[in-house]
C-alpha cells in the first residue's frame, strides 16, 4: 500500500482502494503565494466539478484548488457510491422555487446520471459505474405509502421517474423478505465514488487546474481579491469557491443554515454465493423509508455495502468539527445489526471494514448555493444532505456560472439560494438537536418493534430536518 493509501484508510475502504489503483504518490502541497482567477476550496466532488466546469467554459482561465488532505478523502470519498437524481425530493424542490423549476431540475439531475456514464467511458476513469437503478423501499409498515404523496404528485404533472411494484417484487428485487413493498427508479447508478473522486482530479490537472492537496485553508481574507491562506502558501483570487461539505461550518454566515450529523458505513468481504441466492446480484441500490434511513448496495466483486444516516448520537457543536466524524464508526455493531437483519445470511466475520463520516443537512434536505453576505465574490455549496454525488454535477454548474458571472439557467436556478438562519444559536442547536435525535431514533425504534411511539417523540420528531422523505418528520441520510 502506498504511503498516501496507508493515511487515509482509516476514512473509507473506497479511497484505500482507489489509492492502490493509482500506485505511489505524494500529495503536493502549496509552498508559495500565487495569484489564480478563481480558488476553489475543497478537492471533493463538487469542487472539482465546478473547476472542470469552468474549464470548459473559460480555458484560459486559471484555476487553483488546495485541498486539505486528499481529493476525495472528505465526503466524496467516504458515501455510499449511490447517484441518485432529485425527484425524491420534488415536493421539496417546487415549495422552493415552484413546480416548473422543480420539474427543470429533477429532469436535469436525471440526465447527469447519463451524461456521468458517458464521461467516465469518455475519460477512462473506472468509478465502476452500474445504471441498475434505485429501490424506494418500505421496511416496516410504518413505511408503506411514504413515496406516494411524491409519486402521484409527478403522475398528474405527466411524470413517471419511478415504476409502482406489484406485491412481492420489492422483496424479489432486493434479495430480502424484510422489504414490504416500493417503488423503482430506473435511472438511478451505483459507483466507487473515491475512484469517481481520483478520476476526476486527473481531468480536471489535464484542463490545467492546478491541484495542492495536503493545504488546509487557515483563512479566508476579503476583499478583491479575496486572500486564501494556507499552512505555507496563499492564493489570492478574484473570486472564491467553497466546497467544503461540512467542513464550511467554520463560517458563521454558513453555519446556521445547516447542521452537521453523522453518517455511518459497514463493508462485508465478497459474499458472491450469498448474493447469488438471494437474487440480488446486479448494481441496484436500495434505502428504506425510516427518518434515519438505511441504504444500502453492493459491489462488482459481490460485497454488501450499508449504511445509516444520522445514526450517531454524536453531535457536532457549533463550528468545531475537525476528528470529530473521522476514521472509525462508533456504531458499527448497530449498522452491522441492522445490515443482518436485513440479510440474515451475513455473519459477524464477514464485516471486513467500517467508517463514518460527516453529513451538512439543511432544513429542507436540498443543497444551496450562492455568495457570502458582504462578500459577493466568495460563493458557497452547502447542504447535499446525503446526496450529493448526483448533484454535485449541477452544483459544478452552479457555481461555475456564478463565478464567471454567467447570466445564465445555472446562476439563476432555484438552488441559489440566500443564507438565512434555518437552525438556532447554540448552545440551543446541540442540545434541542440531541433531543431531536433521540426522538426520531425512538419512532423508528418503534416502528420496526410494529408498535406505536409515544406522542412526544411523535412530536419531537416533527422539528427534525426534511429527509428522503415527503414528511415533515424526517430525518438525515446519507448516501
Amino acid at each position: 500500500m502506498s504511503s498516501a493509501a496507508s493515511r487515509c484508510s482509516a476514512f473509507s475502504s473506497w479511497l484505500s482502494e482507489a489509492l492502490v489503483a493509482e500506485g505511489p504518490a505524494s500529495p503536493e502541497p502549496l509552498r508559495q503565494d500565487i495569484r489564480a482567477d478563481v480558488c476553489i476550496v475543497g478537492g471533493g466532488f463538487t469542487g472539482l466539478w465546478s473547476a472542470i466546469e469552468i474549464k470548459r467554459a473559460k480555458p484560459e482561465a486559471e484555476v487553483v484548488m488546495v485541498e486539505a488532505r486528499l481529493c476525495g478523502s472528505g465526503a466524496s470519498g467516504r458515501n455510499g457510491g449511490f447517484v441518485l437524481s432529485l425527484w425524491a425530493k420534488f415536493q421539496s424542490l417546487a415549495k422552493m422555487c415552484g413546480e416548473a423549476e422543480a420539474l427543470r431540475l429533477c429532469r436535469e439531475s436525471s440526465q447527469a446520471i447519463v451524461d456521468l456514464q458517458a464521461f467516465c467511458q469518455q475519460h477512462d476513469i473506472d468509478a465502476q459505474l452500474r445504471l441498475d437503478g434505485w429501490l424506494w423501499a418500505a421496511t416496516t409498515t410504518a413505511q408503506l405509502g411514504t413515496w406516494d404523496s411524491t409519486v402521484s404528485r409527478l403522475e398528474l404533472l405527466g411524470q413517471q421517474p419511478y415504476q409502482r411494484l406489484a406485491a412481492g417484487q420489492a422483496a424479489q428485487l432486493s434479495g430480502s423478505s424484510l422489504h414490504l413493498d416500493g417503488v423503482f427508479e430506473p435511472v438511478s447508478a451505483s459507483i466507487q465514488p473515491a475512484m469517481l473522486a481520483r478520476g476526476l482530479l486527473r481531468h480536471a490537472r489535464k484542463l490545467g487546474v492546478k491541484v495542492y492537496e495536503s493545504s488546509p485553508m487557515e483563512r479566508l481574507e476579503s476583499g478583491t481579491p479575496a486572500r486564501v491562506q494556507c499552512t505555507h502558501g496563499s492564493v489570492r483570487a478574484d473570486r472564491v469557491i467553497l466546497a467544503m461539505n461540512a467542513w464550511a461550518a467554520q463560517f458563521a454566515d454558513i453555519r446556521k443554515a445547516f447542521v452537521v450529523v453523522s453518517s455511518d458505513v459497514v463493508i462485508t468481504r465478497p459474499l458472491p454465493e450469498l448474493l447469488q441466492s438471494s437474487g440480488w446480484t446486479n448494481g441496484m441500490t436500495i434505502s428504506d423509508s425510516r427518518m434515519l434511513v438505511h441504504y444500502y448496495r453492493t459491489t462488482p466483486d459481490g460485497r454488501i455495502v450499508f449504511g445509516k444516516g444520522g445514526g450517531n448520537e454524536q453531535l457536532v457543536y457549533g463550528a468545531k468539527l475537525a476528528g470529530k466524524l473521522d476514521g472509525a464508526s462508533g456504531i458499527a455493531a448497530t449498522v452491522a445489526a441492522h445490515l443482518r437483519r436485513a440479510y440474515p445470511g451475513v455473519q459477524t466475520a464477514d464485516i471486513a471494514g467500517n467508517w463514518t463520516g460527516p453529513i451538512d443537512r439543511t432544513r429542507n434536505g436540498l443543497p444551496h448555493f450562492g455568495a457570502l453576505p458582504q462578500q459577493p465574490n466568495v460563493f458557497y455549496a452547502i447542504g447535499y444532505s446525503g446526496n450529493g454525488v448526483g448533484p454535485s454535477m449541477l452544483g459544478g454548474k452552479i457555481l461555475a456560472a456564478l463565478a464567471l458571472q454567467l447570466d445564465n439557467e445555472w446562476s439563476r436556478c432555484g438552488l441559489v439560494h440566500g443564507l438565512q438562519r434555518d437552525f438556532p444559536p447554540e448552545p440551543f442547536r446541540y442540545l434541542g438537536g440531541r433531543l431531536v435525535r433521540h426522538a426520531v431514533g425512538q419512532v423508528d425504534l418503534a416502528a420496526d418493534e410494529n408498535r406505536q411511539p409515544s406522542w412526544l417523540m411523535q412530536q419531537l420528531c416533527k422539528l427534525a430536518p426534511s429527509g428522503l422523505s415527503p414528511t415533515k418528520a424526517a430525518a438525515p441520510h446519507s448516501r
